[in-house]
């Protein structure tokens, strides 16, 4: 007993003198990196071309298999065949058909996938091989037969034509083709148009010239050994033909001569989407390449960013800003970006340009490049625990041409980085004097302050470019209203184009069902309307209502989440100016017509309900085409526009049957399955 005592009090006293030894008022200074030793994949190739890299992993009975052909970029003739050859794929070979092919890989519980230069599949490992077998049947001996080509055609022209709506993809899409020009791979773009003249001789030699083993590598992760692998890919792809796939020259790509903004009119938008952009030579084995990229996750690389913490966090003008500095051996660019609300686009494209000079000219905190530097270690070492890191590490190196060191050294690297540096690479880096700002948005209501902006006390010049990346004039944003058209006339002739007054006059009722379809959900969606100006709106799932809107005339409320709450004064005095059935027989007192707009393409009245609400009407079929409504919650404003169309005749009143709803980035789908008119309704709707 008194040995275990003596012995307790020299450990006490031990630890208290290392205590007073130690200065805590001072940080203590950071270790060296670790040191990373990532081992190395099995690998070996085919007299093909074909590379192999496997990494066994015992630790669960699964095996993953990606195949990556590293060719060149490349133009196409016809921009959307890339797309065909990927979507056609797995779509039918030559020794198992497409439903066959899918219900196998139902069955077996596995995952198969094509790209136009790729392919992937992954399963259980006591199936691997019959899966590796129906993913080299799908990618080297496919049957590109015409009924799926005409049906993957009509897809991809139909997803293309509801973008031509998205201010974010038309955004992406001009920004990529001024930043690189439409003549180079990456600045190329899909239309309707360019897909309408593929034909299926186009997607068959395609793939002949580019599905190739010339420049072809194989990655193999899980719980099998080099030699099972080396002889189920000896067995599938030996006899895959090697072909050398064309190659062209590619177009220098060059920046703005001065830094100018470069407008997209889309009369649609609810929000600008804001692209900043420079171009860069950069490498990841450019010495360069860890401070840029450290450099960029303090600018807008990260939640914390200078970029996000003043345009989310200080302003609330967006959801979240962000930027990139890509590393191509072919072209790169840097790229910052947000969508923000109308009313502040050119408040914003000011402080983007704020935030790039900044990290210019002033010393980063040494406490925040630290912290950069932290995260960095810490998603490195992550990473390391994924058994395909090794093999896509040893991809990389080859593919991109690193040194074998690359990744062993890393964190040495990124430590290394020093606040001097992150000025260096920023100055070298981010243009200021060449930056390209894109902003897509709805000219009549952002371009007049775009015009006023002004960097270093210089109006930055405003040009205006359409959806396909071709300058144009500055687009009219507003025609004059004709003499002797007014709202009440505007009404009539919607009266006209839906059936005529007589008709109008003799509906009661109005009696909506349909679906609300949100990204991940679908709700049944219900509306009532009376003439008396009641109405109510409700939206259900699994039979439970999620959200409830009644207005009985004089007063409403709406219920959410189980929680009322009642209309202000405003609100109530807004909902009489649009109730009733067909409101637009009569005129609300305040409601005028004030300017003509173009909306998705068409020229439309602009009739102004109330100080927060729009409606418009097309000029030349009379419809109402959309309602727009801008709100101020907590100092910010909002605007959500609802969109009309497919409009069908019920007992000779014309209806819209699709409303698209677009509240911020999110856009709600209303499809009208069922109209009723005079039955279906009762007071009790709206209790």
């Amino acid at each position: 007993m008194k040995f275990k005592i003596l012995t307790l009090f020299i450990v006490c006293l031990i630890a208290t003198n290392a205590t007073a030894q130690i200065d805590r008022s001072t940080m203590p200074k950071p270790g060296p990196a670790p040191k990373i030793n990532l081992g190395e994949p099995d690998q070996f190739s085919l007299s093909n071309g074909l590379e192999v890299l496997v990494v066994e992993n015992n630790k669960l009975p699964r095996v993953s298999v990606r195949l990556m052909i590293d060719n060149k970029p490349y133009t196409a003739d016809k921009p959307g065949t890339a797309s065909l050859v990927s979507s056609l794929l797995g779509t039918g070979t030559k020794n198992i058909s497409k439903d066959e092919f899918n219900e196998e890989i139902d069955f077996l519980g596995a995952s198969v996938g094509f790209g136009s230069e790729s392919a992937y599949a992954s399963s259980l490992s006591k199936f691997f091989p019959r899966v590796m077998e129906l993913m080299a049947e799908g990618a080297l001996n496919p049957v590109f037969s015409q009924e799926e080509f005409e049906s993957e055609k009509a897809k991809l022209i139909e997803g293309l034509k509801s973008n031509e709506k998205n201010v974010e993809a038309i955004g992406s899409r001009v920004s990529s083709a001024l930043a690189y020009g439409k003549n180079h791979p990456y600045g190329q773009f899909t239309t309707p148009e360019s897909v309408e003249s593929i034909t299926l001789a186009d997607v068959k030699n395609m793939y002949r010239n580019y599905f190739s083993p010339k420049n072809a590598y194989m990655v193999v992760v899980g719980d099998i050994s080099k030699k099972e692998v080396k002889k189920l890919v000896k067995e599938h792809f030996k006899n895959w033909k090697e072909e050398t796939p064309p190659s062209e020259s590619l177009p220098a790509v060059r920046d703005a001569q001065y830094t100018q903004i470069n407008f997209v009119d889309m009369p649609n938008a609810v929000q600008s989407q804001i692209i900043v952009q420079n171009t860069v030579d950069l490498k990841m084995s450019d010495a360069d390449y860890f401070p840029v990229i450290v450099a960029n996750q303090i600018l807008g690389g990260s939640f914390g960013s200078y970029l996000n913490m003043n345009l989310r966090e200080d302003k609330g003008y967006t959801y979240g800003a962000r930027s990139s500095i890509g590393s191509s051996r072919y072209a790169a660019r840097f790229r910052a970006s947000a969508g923000v609300r109308n009313a502040v686009t050119d408040s914003s494209v000011v402080e983007f340009v704020k935030e790039i000079k900044r990290i210019r000219t002033e010393d980063v905190d040494k406490d925040k490049l630290e912290d950069v530097k932290k995260k960095f270690a810490g998603s490195f070492v992550m990473q390391l625990e994924n058994p395909s890191t090794v093999a896509n590490y040893a991809l990389n190196i080859k593919t991109k041409k690193l040194p074998e060191d690359f990744y062993e050294t890393f964190l040495e690297k990124i430590n290394a980085v020093t606040v001097a540096d992150i000025k260096r690479v920023a100055n070298k880096y981010l243009k200021v004097d060449n930056l390209r700002i894109i902003v897509t948005g709805k000219g009549s209501e952002v371009v007049e302050n775009l015009e006023k902006v002004t960097v270093d006390g210089k109006r930055v010049p405003v040009l205006y470019y359409d959806k396909k990346a071709n300058k144009i004039d500055k687009p009219e944003f507003t025609k004059p209203i004709p003499e002797g058209v007014d709202a009440a006339s505007v009404y009539q002739n919607y009266i006209k184009a839906i059936g005529g007054k007589d008709k109008a006059e003799n509906v009661n009722t109005v009696y909506l069902k349909g679906d609300a379809t949100v990204p991940g959900a679908t709700f049944q969606y219900q509306e009532k309307r009376t003439k008396s100006g009641k109405s109510s709106v409700e939206l259900k799932m699994g039979g439970n209502t999620v959200q409830k809107m009644i207005f009985d005339g004089e007063k409403g409320y709406q219920v959410a989440q189980g929680q009322r709450m009642d209309y202000t004064e405003e609100q109530n005095m807004a909902n009489k100016k649009i109730a009733g059935a067909v409101r637009e027989l009569n005129v609300a007192d305040g409601v005028e017509l004030v300017a003509i707009e173009s909306i998705d393409g068409q020229d439309a009245y602009a009739v102004k309900i109330n100080e927060t609400t729009k409606e418009f009407y097309s000029v030349e079929t009379g419809l109402k085409i959309q309602t727009a409504t801008t709100v101020e919650q907590m100092g910010q404003t909002a605007t959500t526009t609802i969109d009309y169309s497919d409009y069908k005749e019920v007992k000779g009143i014309k209806f819209p049957f699709k409303l698209t709803q677009k509240v911020g980035p999110m856009e709600i789908e209303i499809n009208i399955e069922e109209v009723k008119v005079n039955e279906g309704v009762s007071d009790k709707d709206f209790e």
